[in-house]
């Protein structure tokens, strides 16, 4: 029985490299996370999720504490006092429906008590760590 050729695929095409600033901004933020993680533990908390997304945004750190369950949004800058004003409005509305997306992923937390902190990381500095940078509400 004769055998079927078939054409060779065409090779796939390379996807075109990130730009270096680009990359270098993911390195900060993935070193910026670890560091906040780091703090974190170190406070008692424990790491439930790092860089969790949903179709409806994506969460930097989900921690939980005893019955406290914490959305962590890490935001790294040159100044700490740039880092604080960096978290918006709408990235805030975007973390608060990444966390109802993840409490509807995560049925068993929805009893615990919630917060929403920022974690903000310069060059150099301790992360300064703020409880309850912003509600749901807001």
């Amino acid at each position: 029985m004769p055998r079927e050729t078939r054409p060779p695929l065409p090779s796939p095409q390379p996807l075109p490299a990130p730009e270096p600033r680009r990359q270098t901004a993911f390195r900060l933020g993935l070193s910026a996370e670890s560091r906040a993680a780091a703090l974190l533990v170190a406070k008692g908390y424990r790491i439930a999720a790092r860089r969790w997304r949903s179709p409806l945004g994506e969460i930097d750190i989900v921690a939980r504490r005893g019955r406290l369950l914490v959305f962590v949004e890490v935001k790294a800058r040159e100044r700490l006092d740039d880092a604080a004003w960096s978290v918006t409005p709408r990235q805030r509305a975007r973390i608060v429906a990444a966390a109802e997306a993840w409490l509807a992923a995560h049925p068993e937390d929805a009893q615990r008590d919630m917060r929403f902190d920022a974690m903000l990381v310069a060059p150099g500095r301790v992360p300064q760590h703020i409880v309850a940078a912003f509600d749901a509400s807001r």
